[in-house]
């Protein structure tokens, strides 16, 4: 019979094994957890993991049986071009196997304008379907029974007008509200900026939406509290599961000061994360949710033990997605979507691998779908109820990122809540900080990203990508929009907007009721979104550059110190710092790679001014112009490249301004690009110091030139 060993064993092995001390291979993570290279029961003595699945505090499942029983669903995120072309493509997917819908709304569609504004022009159709009216949501349904059909909306800004739209469409194809049945997302205001009003009265929409769907919609969860964009912004785990859960309790006290009982609406609220690659972490994140949802929700002495139960969906993380090598994202993907399954998701969407260059075709979409089905019905890993319970390791893990997130929770309550807290911008800039250092250490090769820093190709071999005709929606949209102007009784959709803007102005009657009564009277997405903007006004986030934050992770470094002396000696030669003015061009709100440029840039020394969001070309051109600046980087990250960027150009007349773009372009688009008259092009994975290097050659080849 063999002793027991034991730790001291272990670590005289490792010491001999290591010829140092096994404290050497501890890992600190971007979270600020320190994880140990060994776990043992000593790990796990004074954490409670005698819990079980179904039951409070849910940190092993939602339900007792969970994928044993029903496996999650299959719900791909997707919408592009027009209502017909979207329509096409769902109805394929769910011949495929697809279980449920999730939609992606075009820009212009968030932002609460119709597809014939002006400001609008480089985004109908590109990131997302667009939708102008209910005429365009019956045709996106059109021969898929909604009362069948789960259908999830991703839409925050115009959510008043599209659930209203969606309600009208049902009933048109004769299925009543009551038997809807869905998530839409209502909310997410602080990083990926697709709101219209300012928080306060955004929190008002969110408690009518609750209230309404509560009595009408008892099958429908009235809101998906997001914090896969705060991951997406460069969120560290921690940052996203307290600013998420931080994000739920503010909603339900907005709920519960409309008059709702707890137990009325606490079952129809659901949760919406990002997996990304720290593969155990994740998992443990999700158990963590749950278990943090249970203590937040105790609070208001509910009387049913459901309301205490975290609903989530998930969704592979689009971050973790390379341009290069970029086969390399389907293992990436399949990874992440076992992390979220081992951690106990409701239901997931797989990212297509070609994400980070372009939409993703039928072919990437259909190996993203085919990843969940394989592990459905090929791995076995459905036959079991949380089968990483027990481990050292991740219950560990579950119980360190729980409080270190509930203490991040504490913070913002102490801040007078989340609401407080995103007027001062705080969350978000703590969001942008985690976001430059982890740049800062892809850069410097602390962080391999195969096939980007580490084991690269020496040519990419090119790969089919979809190309969306954005004039040709737009002019299909505009033709549809004047059709249903024509054929409405205008004096009933008067009437419907005016009693909108006056129980927006009143505080009395519910706002999506009212909605629902001017979307059946035909008003657009983008008058309803004016008759609100009049009296909530437009909300305008407060632009700021961090400061030595990404400079700081570079002491002592040969390469960084290099480009600081070439670029202190290019402006004593012209007697001036050069200024690069970072643009964000229509509806694309995704500023983490903007945050994270304007930042690095500023530290080495470039007079760096971060231009507000969503402005057209020319009102860029005229801020750069009047700036008086050198270089104009436009950020990218929503298609809307081939339109918005040579405006900007030609907008800038005879001025002799360097354009250089980054994002998410295609390569195919590169020579579009340059024929443009941009100067150069970084994709994404794009090393923050070569690009710097690279700005220097062109201004110093420019000032050669001259």
């Amino acid at each position: 019979m063999m002793s027991k060993t034991t730790f001291a064993d272990w670590e005289a092995l490792a010491r001999k094994e290591l010829k140092a001390e096994p404290s050497t291979l501890l890992w600190k993570t971007p979270e600020g957890i320190q994880v140990k290279p060994l776990y043992t029961e000593a790990d796990v003595k004074n954490i409670d993991t005698g819990s079980m699945p179904g039951l409070a505090p849910f940190t092993r499942g939602a339900r007792a049986t969970m994928y044993a029983g029903r496996p999650w669903t299959i719900r791909q995120y997707a919408g592009f071009s027009t209502a017909e072309e979207s329509n096409a493509f769902y109805r394929k997917a769910l011949q495929g196997g697809q279980k449920g819908l999730s939609v992606a709304f075009d820009l212009a569609t968030h932002r609460g304008f119709d597809s014939d504004h002006p400001r609008v022009s480089g985004d109908v159709g590109k990131a997302g379907v667009a939708i102008d009216s209910v005429e365009d949501m019956k045709i996106l349904f059109d021969g898929i029974p909604l009362q069948d059909m789960s259908v999830s909306m991703t839409m925050n800004g115009a959510v008043l007008p599209i659930l209203a739209c969606f309600i009208v469409a049902g009933e048109e194809q004769g299925v009543s509200r009551a038997k809807l049945s869905g998530t839409i997302q209502n909310e997410e205001f602080m990083v990926r900026n697709t709101y219209i009003y300012p928080p306060t009265p955004s929190m008002r929409i969110v408690a009518d939406i609750i209230a309404f769907t509560a009595k009408e919609m008892p099958r429908f969860n009235s809101i998906s509290i997001s914090g896969y964009h705060m991951q997406e912004a460069g969120a560290t785990l921690v940052q996203e599961l307290a600013f998420t859960l931080a994000d739920g309790r503010e909603y339900v006290r907005a709920a519960i000061a409309k008059g709702l009982d707890v137990d009325e609406f606490a079952g129809r609220l659901s949760f919406f994360f990002a997996i990304g690659m720290n593969f155990f972490m994740e998992a443990a994140k999700l158990r963590a949710a749950r278990l943090l949802w249970s203590r937040v929700m105790s609070s208001f002495n509910p009387k049913k033990s459901d309301s205490l139960l975290l609903r989530t969906h998930c969704q592979t993380s689009g971050v973790s997605l390379q341009e290069q090598d970029p086969y390399n994202n389907i293992i990436r993907t399949a990874f992440e979507a076992m992390s979220a399954v081992l951690g106990g998701t409701q239901s997931l969407h797989t990212n297509s691998f070609d994400e980070a260059i372009a939409l993703p075709t039928e072919f990437s979409s259909r190996i993203a779908r085919n990843t969940q089905l394989i592990l459905q019905h090929e791995t076995g890993v459905t036959n079991v109820v949380d089968p990483l319970a027990g481990s050292y390791y991740v219950e560990t893990l579950t119980q360190e990122l729980a409080d270190k997130a509930w203490a991040l929770m504490e913070k913002v309550e102490a801040m007078g809540g989340m609401t407080v807290a995103v007027e001062k911008g705080w969350p978000k800039s703590q969001i942008e900080e985690a976001a430059t250092m982890r740049q800062a250490a892809v850069d410097k090769g602390d962080e391999v990203i195969v096939g980007v820093n580490k084991y690269r190709l020496d040519e990419e071999a090119e790969i089919s990508t979809r190309e969306i005709d954005n004039s040709a929606v737009r002019k299909s949209q505009i033709a549809r929009l004047e059709k249903v102007k024509r054929t409405r009784n205008d004096e009933h959709v008067k009437k419907a907007l005016n009693a909108l803007e006056a129980i927006a102005e009143s505080g009395d009657g519910n706002l999506l009721e009212a909605a629902v009564h001017a979307a059946r009277a035909r008003a657009t997405v983008g008058e309803m979104s004016d008759a609100l903007r009049k009296i909530f006004g437009d909300h305008t986030a407060n632009s700021q550059v961090l400061k030595n934050v990404h400079g700081s992770q570079y002491t002592d470094d040969p390469e960084y110190e290099m480009i600081v002396s070439r670029l202190a000696a290019y402006s004593k030669t012209q007697k001036s710092t050069p200024k690069l003015f970072i643009a964000k061009l229509g509806q694309d709100g995704h500023d983490r790679g903007a945050k994270v440029i304007a930042a690095a840039f500023g530290d080495v020394g470039f007079e760096v001014i971060a231009g507000p969001l969503f402005q057209t070309p020319a009102e860029a051109a005229a801020l750069a112009i009047s700036e008086g600046v050198q270089i104009i980087g436009v950020s990218s990250l929503a298609a809307g490249h081939k339109t918005l960027v040579p405006e900007l150009i030609g907008s800038l007349g005879n001025h002799d301004i360097i354009v250089v773009c980054g994002g998410v372009i295609p390569r195919d688009d590169y020579g579009y690009l340059k024929q443009a008259g941009v100067a150069e092009i970084f994709g994404p994975g794009t090393n923050v110091l070569d690009a710097m290097r690279t700005i220097l050659d062109l201004l110093e080849g420019k000032r050669r030139n001259s």
